[in-house]
């Protein structure tokens, strides 16, 4: 295998990951301008499959898992960043909010191929508590997007228009597209899957069939839910719930920067107790603060105040970032030559589920935030019983083999 420096997986992998970002955050700011474009009303919550479809494009992550597997991971990050730019390019020019949402979703279909084989690339060369550890630089960087992104994209709006900030996702991914002719190949041709689509069935099932990684997965996945609501939803949230439209950059940005430090955090955590240990603790820490949230909303009418409720959701989404390397290491740390398919179907569930639920409680907060606040708190405590079950079970197997 040829080699690459630590600290150029940690970029590129970032990179190709920000695809995801800012193929969503960049266009926070202007789904006003979008929904006046097409005449739809500004209570409206259809803005929010913006980024719904762009999420639910993921589930195709199974069948990129397959296709990296038999044919090596940079040939597939490629298609997957060209379909990134087509229709990213496309979904500007949609006569209809329809095709719109079809373009995202194709433009979702293109980040699932990048990021998945990113994540398997990064799983080639790292395991475990180093692969949790990489991983969690990886999100440091990916996470500053959260911070600046929507602030570029409200200072585009200034000076153009929103085809102009929806133009700048594919615009990045020309230079990722680029930046693959350095990066050399993490699975070589000697390792990869001779197997036909058949065997891979059988294979899929063998990864399904692992309770270790089925239950990581579902842990990730059901945090993500709720990160995946509070995106979606929190331009219409800021300004029309709360009707302070002009805070939105401000909160976007303080969030992305609590998110990026709680990953560097983990950076750290991982080395020094182990992934799994530093699972635990963010996975009690975020049920207690959704538990907090959940109070609050409720004795104050649903309708905590501003400053309480952002600095909640701020810290959730940071335990989000912080736990969510842990749990991916943890899951695919058993997989070995399976990593790629492995990665694949952790990421569809992932984002596919997860962007499902979340596109469930978002349509439930009509004129408050009480279902943000419950969702946090049942998903939260489902979590952590999913990772105390699991964590009982593998003692158990680990006394049974001594």
């Amino acid at each position: 295998m040829q080699t690459i420096s630590k600290q150029e997986v940690i970029l590129f992998t970032a990179s190709s990951m920000v695809l995801l970002a800012l193929g969503i955050d960049i266009m926070l700011p202007a789904f006003t301008e979008v929904r006046k474009h097409f005449g739809i009303a500004s209570d409206s919550i259809i803005t929010t499959n913006i980024v719904a479809f762009f999420f639910m494009g993921q589930i195709t992550q199974i069948f990129f898992g397959y296709l990296t597997d038999r044919f090596g991971r940079i040939s597939i990050i490629r298609l997957g960043i060209v379909l990134y730019i087509l229709s990213g390019i496309a979904v500007v020019y949609a006569p209809v909010i329809e095709l719109m949402l079809f373009f995202r979703f194709i433009a979702g279909v293109g980040a699932a191929a990048v990021v998945m084989t990113a994540i398997a690339s990064v799983r080639d060369r790292y395991a475990g508590d180093e692969m949790a550890k990489i991983m969690s630089f990886v999100f440091t960087l990916f996470l500053i997007i959260p911070i600046i992104a929507p602030t570029i994209g409200a200072w585009v709006m200034q000076i153009s228009s929103w085809k102009t900030v929806f133009l700048i996702p594919p615009y990045f991914a020309i230079i990722v597209f680029i930046w693959t002719f350095r990066i050399p190949e993490s699975h070589p041709k000697e390792k990869r899957s001779k197997a036909g689509f058949n065997e891979s069935l059988s294979k899929l099932r063998t990864i399904i069939s692992n309770r270790t990684f089925m239950s990581y997965t579902f842990i990730a996945t059901l945090i993500f839910s709720i990160l995946s609501s509070w995106v979606s939803s929190s331009e219409r949230i800021i300004g029309e719930i709360f009707r302070k439209p002009d805070l939105f950059t401000i909160i976007f940005g303080f969030t992305g920067l609590l998110m990026a430090a709680f990953a560097f955090l983990n950076s750290y955590l991982s080395k020094k107790i182990g992934a799994k240990k530093s699972l635990r603790l963010f996975l009690t820490s975020y049920f207690i603060v959704s538990l907090i949230l959940t109070t609050i909303t409720i004795l104050n009418n649903n309708q905590p105040s501003i400053i309480v409720f952002f600095i909640l959701v701020a810290l959730m989404m940071g335990l989000t970032a912080g736990g969510d390397p842990n749990s991916s290491a943890l899951a695919l740390e058993q997989m070995g030559e399976k990593a790629g398919l492995a990665a694949s179907v952790y990421g569809t569930i992932f984002f596919f589920i997860g962007s499902g639920l979340g596109s469930v409680i978002s349509s439930l907060m009509t004129n408050n935030i009480l279902a943000l606040a419950c969702g946090a708190l049942i998903l939260s405590a489902i979590a952590l019983t999913l990772f105390t079950s699991e964590n009982k079970r593998t003692q158990k197997t680990e006394e049974i083999k001594i």
